[in-house]
Formats: C-alpha cells, structure tokens, sequence
C-alpha cells in the first residue's frame, strides 16, 4: 500500500472558549486522532464584547461570540475534518450552522453519573441542572450517554445523536471526552504567558 493509498485516520475535534477577565474570551481547539495524540492545536487571541455589544445582543451574545466569531473561525482554518467536535460550553453549540459534521456538548462528568437518591440524571448533590437554555429563545438539549460520557446536542439535531453512535463505533467507549479540554485550557495558559 502507497502512501497515496492510506485512509486518513478519523480524528475527532474538541472546542472550548476559556474567559480570562484580564485578558478576555480566548478560544482553542484540538484534533486528535483515535489513540488520543494531538494532530492539530489553534487558538485565537482574545476577544472582549464592548458595553454596546453586550446590551444590544443580549442573551445571544455568548452565541454569537462562541460560534460565529470564535469556532466558525479557529474550524474553518483547520486542515483535518474531524468525524465530530465535541464542546464543554453550550454556546458553543451555535457554531454548528456553520459546520456540516456533529457538534456535540460534554456535560460535567459530576452531572453523568446519578446519586443513590435519584434516578434524575440532571441531579447532582441536591442540585438540579439545567440543560434548556437559560432564556425562552434558547434550544432545548437533547441529553443521551456514551461510554460514560454524559453529552447533549441541541433538540433540533437528533440525527447528530445518531451520528455520535455511528461515528464513535471504533473508539473505545472508556474514551474520556471531557480530558482533552484541560490540554487545551493548559496550552492557551502557556501560550498566554509566553506571550508576556
């Protein structure tokens, strides 16, 4: 077999935005390949809404920054085409009208497993959390599990639910998808300080 001959290895994406209130939203993603190495890193410099921004868009300007502004940027400049993205922040879920692959939520693994006191998965502690939106325009999510991943997509896109099933076929289902957005937080925190 040439190498012209080779199948790409599927790879999977991870984006996060990390607030630094000093410094302001930075955002990061990371593509790795099935035994979990890096194949790609990008991260923007950061990006501070000014007091206009934040009153005219209200509650869609988490959003629009996290996904137009910020994923829409640092996936499009990719070079490998991930089978999924995976997200830790729910705004950035709005980044999928501009992808045409999954882009699924990694909710807190504290919040995967259930208590002894309840069967309600959104139960954590005595706490409830919440996964609709925090305002009456906000999508409701979906929450399904992987593995022992808890994760969510937006009710509008069940077929990206389905998708994740298909396309997560040869990974292994012990797969933590919540790990690799603490490589990513570190990364931007040295590339940060180097920059100093």
């Amino acid at each position: 077999m040439t190498s012209g001959d080779r199948k790409p290895r599927p790879a999977l994406g991870f984006f996060t935005v990390i607030d630094q209130p000093e410094c302001g939203l930075f955002g990061g993603y990371l593509v790795l390949n099935s035994a979990g190495r890096p194949l790609e890193f990008q991260c923007t410099t950061p990006i501070r809404p000014n007091r206009a921004q934040q009153i005219l868009f209200g509650p869609t300007l988490e959003p629009y920054l996290f996904g137009e502004q910020i994923g829409q940027t640092l996936l499009s400049k990719s070079r490998i085409r991930p089978l999924l993205v995976y997200t830790d922040r729910q705004p950035a879920l709005a980044v999928r009208e501009f992808v045409d692959f999954p882009v699924v939520l990694v909710l807190p693994q504290d919040l995967a497993s259930t208590s002894a006191e309840t069967s309600d998965p959104r139960r954590a502690g005595g706490a409830v959390w919440r996964i609709d939106g925090a305002h009456p325009g906000a999508e409701p999510l979906m929450a399904f599990t992987w593995g022992r991943n808890r994760l969510a997509v937006a009710q509008s896109a069940d077929e990206d639910r389905q998708r994740v099933a298909s396309s997560m076929a040869d990974w292994g289902d012990a797969f933590d998808l919540a790990e690799p957005f603490g490589r990513i937080r570190e990364a931007i925190e040295e590339a940060r300080r180097g920059g100093q």
